[in-house]
């Protein structure tokens, strides 16, 4: 299947299909994938379903340059990271692919973008580069076409006004932020919202305390006012993104797909309404590695529906590190 197919995709068979596709084209093009596929002495003729493909630890990204075509690479996209600390690296060979995917993808969950008016508060990502998500939001902003739409660092007062004013006129607002900066504004100012999203991207980024996403929404809810606190599910070494529009329930677009793994057992799959690990299926990461067992802690709520529970801590992560390459 070409990449660009994989936006066709509508039912669980075309999506198993193209998975297997994918997977056979990794085995042929990838060598750090096919390595470790054999370490475990996994076959291709041995893999007849999605639920058999072997899924690459996502800690690879940091130790290899995971990637699946010869084509020169058009970006690099790193994670965030403390001083002196190993970052993820994800080569991007075509950022067309990525373009489509988060454009479709967040059509598919919010409609038309150019109905929005997006400010987006994300200074732990506007202060470093390499960052996937700013790619992402200055997209967004521009296709929005929106004259004021835009990102705001560290000026508060400013948004603060903005969103209140935008808000008032009945304007259709879609505020974006990391989560740190999100409470950062709400104890300094009073919102009643009536016509605005507000999406948190998760992370405390090393600024705040750590909370359960429960106490997080509780605190955002009251502050702007609003019934519900939306989120949105991506990572640096994903070109696919998950949304949630509250209680942290989150749906994918239908060429992206979770499984959940034994949390003693990484190679064995849990069914739904059980804790695991987050293996993801992104179909849009056809030149790096669609196939990634993730550091999140999840559950599968139905075939559609999951919800984030927390992330391994590094001495948690058992049956990842099954290969020295």
């Amino acid at each position: 299947m070409l990449p660009q197919r994989i936006f066709d995709i509508k039912t669980p068979a075309q999506f198993n299909l193209a998975a297997l596709q994918s997977f056979q084209y990794q085995w042929e093009h990838n060598p750090v994938y096919r390595q470790f596929c054999e370490h475990l002495n996994v076959k291709p003729e041995a893999v007849t379903r999605p639920e058999d493909i072997p899924f690459l630890p996502i800690q690879f990204f940091k130790e290899f340059t995971i990637t699946a075509s010869e084509n020169p690479v058009q970006t690099i996209f790193t994670s965030s990271g403390t001083t002196g600390s190993i970052t993820s690296k994800h080569h991007v060979v075509d950022l067309k692919l990525y373009e489509q995917s988060f454009r479709e993808s967040f059509k598919l969950h919010y409609g038309d973008v150019k109905d929005y008016t997006i400010l987006a508060l994300l200074p732990a990502y506007l202060e470093r580069t390499g960052s996937s998500l700013i790619y992402m939001v200055d997209r967004l902003i521009q296709d929005s076409n929106k004259p004021n739409s835009g990102f705001y660092l560290n000026n508060y007062e400013a948004l603060s006004e903005k969103l209140s004013v935008l808000d008032a006129a009945g304007e259709k607002v879609l505020l974006i932020g990391v989560s740190f900066a999100l409470l950062d504004l709400v104890e300094q100012y009073d919102f009643k919202l009536k016509h605005s999203i507000v999406m948190e991207t998760g992370g405390m980024k090393g600024r705040r305390k750590e909370l359960i996403r429960e106490e997080l929404h509780a605190i955002l809810k009251e502050g702007f006012g609003v019934d519900a606190i939306h989120s949105e599910y991506g990572m640096t070494e994903l070109l696919s993104q998950g949304y949630s529009a509250g209680n942290g329930i989150f749906t994918l677009p239908p060429w992206m797909q979770i499984y959940m793994r034994d949390t003693e057992d990484a190679l064995q799959l849990v069914e739904p309404g059980k804790t695991g690990g987050i293996n993801v299926i992104d179909l849009a990461n056809h030149y790096s590695c669609p196939f990634i067992a993730t550091q999140d802690l999840g559950k599968k709520t139905d075939d559609t529906h999951f919800e984030i529970l927390g992330r391994f801590d590094a001495s948690d992560v058992r049956g990842c590190n099954l290969m020295v390459l």
